[in-house]
């Protein structure tokens, strides 16, 4: 008789050090690790944040025990990082407060993901390496210290920390401590670079440090890699969202509003490429020299119908310009009695004279052949000043004959029209007509106006300025300077590479989602193809949402707040919207049962948080990927057994060895 097999269920429970809007607890939250028949459940016991919105978006996370606002620097730490002392009432952080924010449980998995705007690569080295940067970066070495102590008489089984690549290199310091504090509390230590977009199968490649620990006695078996998948396209995420700015999709789906001349250059960018692509473009006195910008017109614009075919429907404002509102009329003859602008030959016959008789309503011209005689030959004429006029008429005007090219006037200025008399001559007569002699001055004193201050002068550079007066606007006074100093950039230059007003192809793949993805400093534009139509043309500042339809045929716009969340797979598109309309409505049905919301939101109204705390974030299912690996380690670990077969390689690189091997000065990985 065949057996039911009995799966035995455990849970294990996890905690997370500056847990920001929760990504990881939900990642942790949705793992299924197995083993047979063995099965695991992970559960959140708490976090910790010093953003007390974060911590708000962390309880709506999913289930598990409520964060804890907590600031984790020592006193020394904060002044160097706010520059003044803590206020009143602050006290640095112990590991009693530790416990208490997990509930007084003990965590099978740490999941540490610490601030790393010190070690990001959008800092300069220069700017990392003051007080205030490497105080921050020092919170990953405080985090593993608290988190030691905290519950040194049960260590915690699996320890996973995950950064910016380039702390292996700016916080090398930090992490040789952290290394040497972890086996001293019996802990193997394993540091990797991965790819969350990889684990998780993101629309994003997001490269990450990631330092891997395991209790060596409480845990035996191998910690394995995670598997990575295919990279997903943008467009794949995207597409199956509310277009940009629908209601459905609620106010995180807003179309960031740019000023009218930021829209124009993203539209100029190509999609893949960035900023450096404007540099392709011909401008002249700073304008485009071969492109025109102009409102798309509504369909059929300037139509002409074929005289065979049938019109479309006619409208209130049957207009050329707002449709198909012109027809192509086989009928007009340019000889007939209609013809317009029709010029008659001199030997034929005219047409039937018309009521209408001017020349744009019919052939009412004639070409004549007299006109190569004698007849008005002077119309226009300038005799010249040596030589003799014709006759004089009774309408001797220029139109019929009379003018003549006077020498006189340019060798006597009194009468000069508009004449500029010389600083060191006399002037002519001053007559009645002031717009007819000279009455301007060539002064050479000019360049010392406003004393010494031309204006809109340039001073050198190596010269001094003139008096700094108190209209100092670059229209009163010497108030810029020619500074040689130009920016020059080139290889190494963090500015050259970062992306800046980079646009994304729809079936391409974004980078990492940064805390301060904009527009203008990074790849965080899309180039979508379910282009409309455009608004009509703003001002040139004008803060405003416009859809240009770039050179590729789609619209190059900034990614929404959504967007950026479901590309860290913070939210899931099917979860929330669907075009199967059946599906849509067993979707609404259970937001209606639940009370979900309609759309999903974070704490507050403020984009540029949102934003922020995204940036943060660690993709969901990223965290899902490193808790189902490490929830099957655990699984084993209970089991009694030491290894398992496995296709995939341990989690260790470069070299692939086991973390329960030998590392050289590791104490044993």
């Amino acid at each position: 008789m065949k057996r039911d097999l009995i799966t035995i269920t455990k849970e294990f429970r996890h905690f997370h050090f500056c847990c920001g809007l929760g990504g990881g607890k939900q990642g942790f939250n949705a793992a299924q690790p197995q083993v047979g028949n063995m099965a695991a459940t992970l559960r959140c016991i708490g976090g910790i944040d010093n953003d007390p919105a974060a911590i708000r978006d962390f309880d709506r996370a999913g289930p598990g025990r409520p964060g804890t606002v907590m600031d984790l620097f020592t006193r020394a730490q904060y002044t160097a990082f706010h520059g003044k002392e803590p206020p009143s009432g602050w006290r640095e952080a112990a590991a009693v407060d530790i416990r208490r924010a997990a509930g007084n449980e003990s965590p099978n998995i740490v999941f540490i993901s610490s601030p790393c705007k010190g070690a990001s690569g959008l800092l300069s080295e220069t700017l990392s390496k003051t007080a205030k940067y490497q105080a921050l970066n020092e919170l990953t070495l405080r985090c593993i210290w608290l988190m030691c102590e905290a519950w040194a008489d049960n260590p915690v089984d699996l320890i996973v920390f995950e950064n910016v690549p380039r702390l292996a290199t700016r916080g090398r310091h930090l992490l040789d401590q952290i290394n040497q504090l972890l086996q001293q509390f019996g802990y193997a230590v394993a540091e990797t670079t991965h790819d969350c977009g990889e684990l998780g199968g993101l629309a994003q490649s997001r490269k990450r440090f990631l330092l891997v620990a395991r209790h060596m006695e409480k845990v035996p078996p191998f910690l394995y890699e995670p598997e990575r998948k295919r990279l997903r396209a943008v467009g794949d995420v995207l597409g199956r969202m509310p277009f940009p700015g629908d209601a459905a999709g609620g106010p995180m789906h807003r179309i960031p509003r740019l000023q009218w001349k930021t829209w124009v250059r993203l539209a100029f960018v190509e999609a893949g490429s960035d900023w450096r692509s404007l540099n392709k473009l011909a401008v002249e006195d700073g304008h485009l020299s071969e492109y025109l910008i102009l409102p798309e017109r509504s369909h059929d614009y300037l139509g002409v119908n074929a005289w065979g075919e049938h019109v479309g429907a006619v409208s209130g404002r049957g207009t050329p310009t707002t449709g198909a509102y012109s027809v192509a009329d086989p009928r007009y003859v340019n000889e007939g009695d209609y013809g317009q602008l029709g010029v008659r030959d001199w030997a034929k016959p005219t047409g039937t004279i018309t009521g209408q008789r001017s020349p744009i309503q019919g052939g009412f011209s004639v070409a004549d052949p007299r006109a190569a005689g004698e007849r008005h030959s002077n119309v226009y004429r300038v005799a010249a000043w040596d030589k003799s006029s014709g006759t004089v008429t009774g309408d001797f005007k220029p139109t019929s004959g009379g003018g003549v090219s006077d020498p006189r006037p340019p060798a006597g200025p009194m009468f000069s029209k508009y004449a500029v008399t010389r600083w060191d001559k006399r002037t002519g007569t001053v007559i009645g007509g002031d717009d007819q002699g000279a009455y301007a001055v060539a002064d050479p004193r000019s360049s010392t106006g406003f004393e010494g201050a031309g204006k809109y002068l340039v001073t050198p550079f190596d010269e001094a300025a003139g008096t700094v007066i108190a209209g100092s606007t670059t229209g009163q006074g010497a108030f810029c300077v020619a500074d040689p100093r130009a920016i020059n950039r080139q290889k190494g230059d963090a500015f050259l590479t970062g992306g800046h007003y980079g646009v994304l192809p729809w079936d391409g793949q974004s980078g990492a989602v940064s805390a301060s993805a904009g527009y203008d400093n990074g790849r965080w534009s899309i180039a979508d193809p379910r282009i409309d139509e455009a608004p009509q043309l703003p001002a040139l500042n004008q803060k405003t949402v416009a859809l240009i339809r770039a050179l590729d045929g789609t619209w190059h716009r900034p990614f929404t707040t959504l967007e950026l969340g479901a590309l860290q797979s913070l939210i899931d598109p099917d979860e929330h919207w669907s075009t199967d309309p059946q599906i849509q409505r067993e979707i609404d049905e259970h937001k209606c049962r639940t009370g979900a919301s309609a759309f999903p939101l974070l704490d507050g109204t403020n984009d540029s948080a949102h934003r922020e705390r995204i940036g943060n974030a660690v993709p969901k299912l990223a965290a899902q990927a490193i808790g189902e690996v490490m929830g099957t380690t655990l699984l084993l670990a209970a089991a009694g057994e030491t290894f398992m077969l496995s296709a995939m390689p341990i989690w260790v690189q470069p070299v692939a060895i086991a973390i329960a091997a030998s590392q050289a000065g590791a104490g044993g990985t």
